[in-house]
């Protein structure tokens, strides 16, 4: 039996994780490469093994990180079956086929620079298109409930278990038997925390031999959720008073559904003003909200409250949903308002050309609520670049920034300790979807317990 790790191999993106037990091949996730142009790139490398090999595959949820190279893996021999939660399924066919347009659109843009110049050089050709992201929905097979065990062939079996990062995330047990032996390996794919609004909390995780499990934040702890709500209102109500608009750059899937709810609050609770102009300029965010009213059965407790009082925990008064580009782009003109928009790291989406417009605005405000990676333009805004390059443009920074923690999908230092702590005592515990500096303050604090972070391809037997 061995491990192998093509992806998020002490960096936080691109997972892709190989398992070989008794002539089967089982990857957990295959996501993309995320960050700058020469991460970007890495998408185009080999993946480290044949996708025709391959007979399994287990996602642990939608984000593009986990699900983005599932197109490329089926375009190039992959046809086996893909296992994950009815939600995750039409989370990832939402996230691939956007990622499609974009890669079609990137290849349309350079081909088109390209054709000015006198050396073209060969055409860029996208790194997967819409096909072939329709084509590998063909292979997605539903689990019927977390806490359920599969078996996907004699000698493995596997079974989901919340995950409380994104609607229908999952940890993953395998259940590995070889000539004789056993092993049990838990992946923890990535995991939320408690206390967060819509989601339960992350199950109990099973008892394990061997965990992998992602290190995102184990060399910080978050601020508590109570006060970065506070501060999010404070800073909303701040800005609009001196007639400024709030940029909120936002991941489309969880944190745009997370902060409609809390601004829905603020609202009911008169912490902040009843009519707030509010835009959500994400049509990948809006079907994303409409995928989260469909699974109401992956809600939280709190959050069928709000139902059973007749209230849509995702609905303001004055919420604008901003479907064509030209609604978009008549934005520049807004003022006093909040504006959500895609990318969450600033790489792309809609959220550039309101940067462009409103970053050197001294009366505006930039909104971080989410994990920037290194290289991405949301990471130098918040490491205090003073000019910052937009859309092929020069922009200034005179904004007010706010960077708040507490709205991150991923568990902390602490929680990822409490977390492994209840996995009993594993043999090997293996870190990955982590920065090295992260990885390296966390594994010093998981004792009992060996610790390993492979690089990129690196196989451990087990």
């Amino acid at each position: 039996m061995r491990l192998t790790f093509h992806g998020a191999a002490q960096n936080v993106t691109g997972s892709c994780h190989l398992v070989e037990c008794g002539g089967k091949r089982i990857l957990i996730d295959c996501g993309l490469y995320q960050g700058g142009r020469e991460v970007a790139e890495e998408n185009r490398e080999d993946f480290g093994f044949d996708p025709a090999t391959i007979d399994y595959l287990l996602l642990t949820h939608g984000h593009l990180d986990h699900c983005g190279r599932i197109p490329l893996l089926h375009r190039l021999g992959f046809h086996g079956k893909i296992l994950t939660t009815s939600a995750t399924r039409e989370l990832a066919r939402l996230v691939m086929l956007d990622s499609a347009r974009i890669q079609e659109e990137e290849a349309r843009y350079r081909n088109y620079k390209a054709s000015k110049r006198r050396n073209r050089g060969e055409p860029v050709e996208p790194l997967y298109d819409t096909l072939d992201a329709l084509n590998c929905l063909d292979c997605f097979i539903d689990i019927a409930s977390f806490g359920k065990a599969h078996d996907l062939c004699p000698g493995i079996r596997s079974t989901f278990y919340e995950a409380g990062h994104i609607l229908g995330s999952a940890c993953i047990l395998l259940e590995l038997s070889e000539n004789g032996h056993q092993r049990r390996v838990l992946f923890s794919g990535d995991l939320g925390y408690d206390g967060r609004a819509i989601l339960p909390d992350p199950a109990t995780p099973p008892q394990a031999d061997i965990v992998v499990m992602e290190s995102t934040y184990g060399d910080r702890l978050h601020k508590r959720l109570e006060p970065s709500i506070e501060e999010l209102y404070q800073a909303i109500n701040t800005t609009i008073a001196r007639n400024g608009n709030v940029l909120i750059p936002s991941f489309a899937l969880e944190r745009t559904q997370e902060l409609l709810y809390y601004l829905r609050e603020g609202i009911e609770q008169k912490r902040l003003p009843l009519h707030l102009p509010v835009y959500l300029d994400s049509p990948m965010a809006n079907t994303a909200t409409q995928i989260f009213r469909r699974h109401r059965e992956c809600f939280d407790e709190e959050t069928w409250e709000v139902i059973a009082a007749g209230r849509d925990p995702f609905d303001l008064p004055d919420l604008e949903i901003t479907r064509d580009t030209a609604e978009s782009m008549a934005l520049k003109h807004a003022r006093g308002s909040v504006i959500i928009a895609g990318s969450g790291m600033c790489t792309g989406g809609r959220i550039r050309h309101h940067l462009r417009h409103n970053l050197w605005r001294k009366e505006a405000s930039v909104v971080f609520v989410g994990y920037a990676a290194g290289g991405t333009l949301a990471r130098q805004i918040i490491e205090g670049e003073e000019v910052v390059r937009v859309l092929q443009e020069e922009v200034e920074v005179n904004a007010e920034i706010y960077t708040i923690g507490g709205f991150s999908a991923h568990a902390d230092q602490q929680e990822l300790i409490a977390w492994h702590a209840r996995t009993g005592k594993p043999e090997l515990t293996v870190l990955v979807h982590g920065e090295p500096e992260a990885m390296q303050i966390l594994a010093g604090h998981l004792d009992e317990t060996s610790v390993q972070m492979p690089s990129l391809h690196q196989s451990i037997e087990i």
